[in-house]
């Protein structure tokens, strides 16, 4: 898996490719927590990412977690349908903001 990092200021982009599946998402999480040190704002940019497994869920849940508790703010943009529809199923529109 390929993650592109951009930061601007306080605010982290993250842009990771492919698959965010059991087998990607531990790497994820392990690149997207340091490089979130110091940010106010984090984005996530779903736009080349083709799949996402529960995995990838806790690893978006946890990244919003940590940005509310450090009173910063995370959000997730360019989402295709499919990972869309899997959002609502499970209740991450309702957590995660989404643009």
């Amino acid at each position: 898996m390929t993650i592109n990092f951009e930061k601007n200021g306080t605010t982290l982009t993250a842009k990771p490719e492919g698959r965010l599946d059991s087998a990607n998402s531990p790497g994820f999480e392990e690149r997207l927590e340091p490089e979130m040190a110091g940010m106010t704002q984090v984005i996530i940019d779903l736009e080349k990412v083709e799949y996402v497994s529960s995995g990838g869920l806790r690893v978006l849940l946890g990244a919003q977690q940590e940005m509310e508790d450090r009173g910063g703010a995370m959000k997730v943009i360019h989402v295709n349908p499919q990972i869309m529809q899997i959002f609502d199923m499970v209740g991450f529109l309702d957590i995660l903001t989404v643009e």
